[in-house]
């Protein structure tokens, strides 16, 4: 039976299009489509199972991978089958979830599964800026409750021009990439790199982004009405008792707007919340809080929500004691850890981080390779989260999603302030060790300071800070948040991080939970953003205020020399016999890179000892050294031999030469040692090449004057060969 296809078209202008199709695959899934643009294919299913969890979250699962064949490639590794998702797939599985998760209900706890594949893939067509749409799309033709439709997309700027989902050449070019996830009334998300831009461009950039979103929003809705809407699934909503929320209320509010307004730390503010927590469950019977003991917790989390939103929308006054556009206190410190390459401590209020860094050699280069794109990175950075920088003890179980999220910001926000002839791999690495709110920009922050501490020629230092908003839709109030707590992420209605120089954002990443944020809020945001990223930057220039101007003594020094492909295989030698004996000898790494543009190989030096370094660079001069026809060289004797010695050129040590015995003197010689000996150091000049034996022609005594008298002797024979042929000149011939 041939299926019905329903499809629809969505024009991006400069002769690209997106389609969104359904009806042909994946049919029993709860919702399928296949998104197309160019050659590159993405197939979205979602499927969300009908029974309700006994949890107080949405058990969603957001899954996106590449797969090799989309692009005619095998996996790379032992094993040919794809495995752990790659941090690339796991970024864009990020940027999904945050824009989808919000849009379910709160009561909504079924196990629910959004999967998007490439299965096609196309170089100018990046998959990642489609995948958004392809989750929403699939979920308007599913019967799940949702609130509606979404999409995101990629913008870039290429000569003053915004591009909608530019292709990976584009943005090379573009000193804009920003995603933007937003539904048709509201923008939900917001995260990318600039290139110091201003507050204004970044706002405009959004702007147009949001207004293709909206085009895409309208394309899936005409899709699912094509195809025919399914009603909403019913499931069970969560039990509600409107006089005990009330009671609850009214017993909690006073007390935590109390402790709130005090402006205590972290845990002792924890304690006192739970403290009235408890006493109100105290005053329930056994029986009471079996029977509704869930409902007396969630309605105390609301109302300890409502008194902090309240202290900040009234007084202007924060958890901590702080007014809205304060920050935390601030300490810093450099060159912490001895052995490290570069360290660095940025702590602020209860939030700390410990970054390193490490200097290396492009084999350190971190290898990308994804079926959509293949590549290396020579600066880098990890961010890890253990649980007791929380006060927490739980299992680690590999790398989260979260880690992989927040060091990518941070990489985005410092990669562009490394100048392009860096000639090291660098690798910072942040452990945060206390969490309240904000460990990616404090990861920023000590980033910065590790690498200027290790000697990066840094272009300028650059700082991050975390923005929040609280918001009263019904009086119109709102108070926007510089440098947020923990709790002010959870209780907050927006986390807004920035990061940049004093000359302008070089990274962002925006989470917003409420519906309609208007761009004059967002305008204040982020100048409220820079004023608070500037203080922060001036706490980090008064601990160092440039890079230091060279390595520390301890890490490597990096030398890189360009030499001629014909002499590769000289340096590397046979079965890597020279290379590896140099490396050997010096205790330097040496690397050797061909250029395919000009055909040149760039080695790469890296060692801690300057006379090591010295020595592979003599060893690649001695290498790539070529006399020049008749130019005078100095050589010293290092072996004698009877036929002649052979002597090494002073200025090229490693490079021989035989001088012929019939070379040393105008006078026969007899023996060798009758004109040098070992050790001496006189001058030659170099004749050529021999053009029957090949091999270089030197001599000593064309240096010196002739005899006076001197007569040519005439040439010898050389062999047997010649003196058979002379003989055979001699012979009479037959008439």
């Amino acid at each position: 039976m041939i299926p019905k296809v329903f499809k629809e078209v969505i024009d991006l202008g400069d002769g690209r299009e997106i389609s969104i199709e359904t009806g042909k695959l994946a049919k029993q899934a709860h919702g399928s489509v296949v998104v197309q643009s160019g050659k590159c294919m993405l197939l979205c299913t979602v499927v969300s199972n009908y029974e309700q969890k006994d949890l107080d979250f949405l058990p969603l699962t957001v899954d996106y991978r590449e797969k090799f064949a989309a692009s005619g490639r095998y996996p790379g590794g032992f094993f040919k089958r794809e495995a752990r998702p790659s941090d690339g797939e796991v970024l864009t599985m990020r940027l999904v979830d945050r824009v989808l998760r919000p849009l379910f209900p709160k009561d909504y706890h079924s196990e629910t599964q959004v999967m998007i594949q490439l299965m096609s893939h196309d170089d100018d067509v990046m998959p990642d800026a489609m995948a958004g749409l392809a989750a929403s799309a699939a979920i308007q033709l599913s019967d799940f409750p949702f609130e509606c439709a979404i999409s995101e997309c990629r913008v870039g700027r290429v000569d003053g021009k915004f591009i909608i989902n530019p292709s990976r050449a584009q943005l090379a070019e573009s000193d804009i990439e920003m995603m933007i996830g937003a539904s048709a009334d509201s923008v939900m998300m917001v995260e990318g790199e600039m290139d110091e831009i201003s507050e204004e461009e970044m706002t405009e950039a959004i702007k147009f982004a949001h207004e293709a979103i909206k085009v895409q929003v309208a394309a899936q809705l005409k899709l699912a009405e094509a195809f025919g809407r399914k009603e909403v699934r019913e499931y069970p909503t969560e039990r509600t008792d409107e006089d005990l929320e009330k009671k609850v209320y009214d017993m909690a509010y006073d007390k935590v707007y109390a402790v709130a307004k005090a402006g205590s730390e972290k845990h002792e503010r924890s304690a006192s919340f739970s403290e009235i927590k408890e006493n109100i469950k105290a005053t329930f019977s056994e029986e009471e809080l079996e029977d509704f003991g869930g409902l007396v917790s969630k309605y105390y989390r609301k109302a300890e929500k409502a008194a902090i939103r309240n202290l900040t929308l009234d007084e202007g006054l924060r958890l901590d004691g702080r007014k809205t556009d304060e920050v935390r206190p601030i300490w810093c410190e450099v060159d912490y850890l001895p052995s490290t390459h570069g360290s660095a401590i940025f702590t602020r209020g209860e939030t700390q981080a410990l970054a390193t860094v490490t200097l290396g050699t492009s084999r350190e280069a971190n290898k990308i390779d994804m079926p959509s794109y293949e590549g290396e990175e020579t600066f880098y950075l990890h961010y890890n989260f253990p649980p007791f920088c929380t006060g927490e003890a739980r299992p680690i179980r590999g790398t989260s999603r979260r880690e992989v999220g927040h060091g990518n910001l941070a990489q985005r926000a410092l990669k562009g302030m490394i100048p392009e002839d860096c000639p090291y791999t660098v690798r910072v690495v942040s452990e945060v060790l206390e969490s309240n709110g904000s460990s990616s920009m404090a990861t920023v922050c000590s980033g910065t300071m590790a690498l200027m501490d290790a000697g990066v020629q840094l272009t300028k230092p650059v700082s991050g800070i975390a923005m929040g908003l609280i918001s009263d839709a019904d009086s119109g109030k709102y108070a926007v948040l510089s440098d947020i707590l923990g709790d002010e992420d959870y209780l907050g209605d927006m986390d807004f991080k920035v990061t940049g120089t004093a000359d302008g954002i070089t990274a962002c990443q925006m989470d917003i939970k409420v519906k309609g944020l208007s761009y004059e809020i967002l305008v204040k945001a982020l100048i409220q953003a820079k004023e608070g990223r500037l203080h922060i930057l001036g706490k980090l220039t008064d601990t160092i205020s440039t890079p230091n101007a060279d390595v520390k003594s301890h890490a490597p020094k990096m030398v890189t020399k360009t030499i001629p492909n014909e002499f590769i295989g000289a340096l590397i030698g046979p079965g890597g016999k020279v290379i590896q004996e140099l490396q050997k000898e010096t205790g330097c790494t040496i690397v050797i890179n061909e250029d395919p543009v000009t055909e040149e190989g760039i080695v790469e030096i890296l060692g801690t000892n300057q006379d090591g370094i010295d020595e592979v660079l003599a060893k690649i001069d001695s290498l790539m050294f070529k006399p020049e026809v008749d130019s005078t060289y100095e050589v010293k004797v290092i072996k004698i031999l009877d036929f002649g010695p052979v002597v090494e050129y002073q200025d090229a040590p490693g490079n021989e030469v035989l001088v012929h015995i019939s070379e040393l003197a105008w006078e026969r010689t007899e023996k060798v040692t009758d004109v040098v000996n070992m050790g001496d150091v006189f001058d030659i000049k170099y004749l050529g090449r021999d053009p029957r034996t090949r091999k270089d022609k030197v001599s000593r005594k064309a240096l010196l004057p002739k005899p006076e008298g001197y007569v040519e002797r005439p040439p010898r024979r050389n062999n047997d060969r010649d003196r058979g042929r002379n003989d055979r000149d001699r012979r009479p011939r037959r008439d």
